[in-house]
C-alpha cells in the first residue's frame, strides 16, 4: 500500500524537485567530487576556471567571475563600481532582500521604484524620475525567471551615463531580444543557490562583464583585493566559489538547456490548465522575452484559502516577498509608508508560487490544478 501511495498524484510532491535531477547524474557528480578530492585544490581549483569558461561561452559574455553567492556577486559588482556612502542606487522593492541589502552594506542609499503589474519587474516608465545627481547605478531584477525590460532601462541609463547591474539570480538562462540574461548590461550577476534553475549544493554565484578592467578588478575583490600574492592594492572580500561546488555545477550544467526547455513546457501546460479558473492571473512573459520559470507564480484573489486547500491535499506552495522591501524593518530609515509603491504591495499581497521543476509530472500538475479548481 505504501509503495502504491508514493505514485499517487500529490503524494510527497516537492515544491522544487532536486532529487530527480540528482538521480540522473549522481554517478557523474560523485566522479567530479572524487577528482577534486584527488587533486586537493579545494580553493580556486581547475574546475572553477573550467566552469567560468563554459558559463562565459553560454552567455556570450567575455568574462565570467564565479563567487561565493549571489549576494556576493551583487556586492562585488557595486564595489567594482566604487559605490560609496551617500551614493544612490535605484532598484525595486519587490525582490529578495539581497538586492537592496548590498547597497545598504556600502552605506549607499537604495532608491526604490515600482514594478510592472504584469511581469513584476522594474517599470522603466518610472526610472528617469528617480534619477538624481547622486545616482551611481541601477539594479533591475529578473524576478521569477524573466528579464526586466533591459532595452528601455539601458537607454535611459546611457542617457545619464549610469551603469546597469542586472540581478539575474532568478533569470539566468532566460533571454531578452535573443540575448541571454547576464549579457544585457555592463555587469550581470546570478546565484547558484540550490533552488535556482542552475543551482549547486550550497551557496554560489557568478558575475559577468564584457569590460576587461572591471573583470580584473572583480577578480581582485574576490580574493581580499589581492592582485598578486600578499599584495592588496584595494579592499576586497573572501568571495571565492568552492572548487567542489564548481565541480557539481559543471555536471548540472550539462542538463541546463534541456531543463530550461522542460520548464517552459510545464509553464505552458499550467497556463492552459488554469485559464478557466476565475480569480487567477497566470504569469505574463513580455514580448521578446523568454522565461526560465525559476518559480511559476500566479496572482490570486484569495491566497490564504487557496494555499490552505493545496496544503490539505499535501500540495506545497510558497508566497514569496509578502512584505516588500520598503516596508521591511531594515529600511525604515528610508521613511517609506504603505501605499508608496502600490503595485509591489498589491503583488506581494496576492502572489502564490506553485510547484515547478523540470521533473514535475503531468499527473502532479493535474492534481495541483484540480485542487485549485
Amino acid at each position: 500500500m505504501l509503495n502504491h501511495l508514493k505514485f499517487l498524484p500529490g503524494a510527497n510532491m516537492q515544491f522544487i524537485d532536486l532529487k530527480s535531477q540528482q538521480d540522473r547524474i549522481r554517478d557523474r557528480i560523485e566522479t567530479r567530487i572524487r577528482q577534486v578530492l584527488d587533486h586537493g585544490q579545494y580553493i580556486m581549483g581547475p574546475e572553477v576556471q573550467e566552469l567560468e569558461v563554459k558559463l562565459a561561452d553560454y552567455t556570450g559574455v567575455k568574462h565570467c567571475i564565479t563567487c561565493a553567492s549571489g549576494t556576493d556577486a551583487l556586492l562585488m559588482a557595486l564595489m567594482a563600481l566604487d559605490i560609496s556612502p551617500g551614493d544612490e542606487v535605484i532598484t525595486v522593492p519587490y525582490t529578495w532582500i539581497s538586492t537592496a541589502e548590498v547597497i545598504a552594506l556600502l552605506r549607499a542609499k537604495p532608491v526604490f521604484i515600482d514594478i510592472q503589474p504584469d511581469t513584476f519587474n522594474m517599470d522603466p516608465a518610472k526610472l528617469e524620475a528617480a534619477i538624481t545627481s547622486r545616482t551611481k547605478a541601477i539594479i533591475p531584477v529578473g524576478i521569477y525567471g524573466q528579464c526586466a525590460d533591459m532595452t528601455r532601462i539601458n537607454i535611459i541609463a546611457a542617457k545619464h551615463n549610469i551603469p546597469v547591474i542586472e540581478d539575474g539570480a532568478q533569470s539566468f538562462g532566460a533571454t531578452h531580444h535573443g540575448k541571454k540574461s547576464c549579457n544585457l548590461s555592463l555587469i550581470g550577476c546570478t546565484s547558484f543557490f540550490p533552488s535556482k534553475p542552475l543551482g549547486c549544493y550550497g551557496d554560489g554565484g557568478a558575475i559577468f562583464t564584457p569590460n576587461d578592467a572591471l573583470a580584473d578588478k572583480l577578480r581582485q575583490i574576490r580574493i581580499h583585493g589581492q592582485k598578486v600574492k600578499h599584495q592588496h592594492p584595494l579592499v576586497g572580500i573572501n568571495g571565492r566559489l568552492d572548487t567542489l561546488q564548481a565541480a557539481i555545477l559543471l555536471e548540472k550544467f550539462t542538463l541546463f538547456s534541456e531543463e530550461c526547455h522542460r520548464r517552459a513546457e510545464i509553464a505552458d501546460r499550467y497556463n492552459v490548465l488554469l485559464a478557466d479558473i476565475p480569480g487567477i492571473q497566470t504569469p505574463v512573459v513580455a514580448a521578446n522575452n523568454t522565461s526560465v520559470y525559476a518559480q511559476y507564480t500566479i496572482l490570486t484573489d484569495d491566497r490564504e484559502a487557496l494555499s490552505s486547500n493545496l496544503k490539505s491535499k499535501d500540495i506545497p506552495s510558497v508566497a514569496y516577498y509578502t512584505a516588500p522591501l520598503h516596508l521591511q524593518g531594515a529600511f525604515t530609515d528610508l521613511g517609506h509608508q504603505p501605499g508608496d509603491f502600490p503595485i509591489s504591495e498589491e503583488v506581494a499581497a496576492h502572489c502564490l508560487s506553485l510547484p515547478m521543476s523540470p521533473y514535475l509530472r503531468r499527473e502532479d500538475q493535474a492534481a495541483v490544478v484540480a485542487a485549485m479548481k
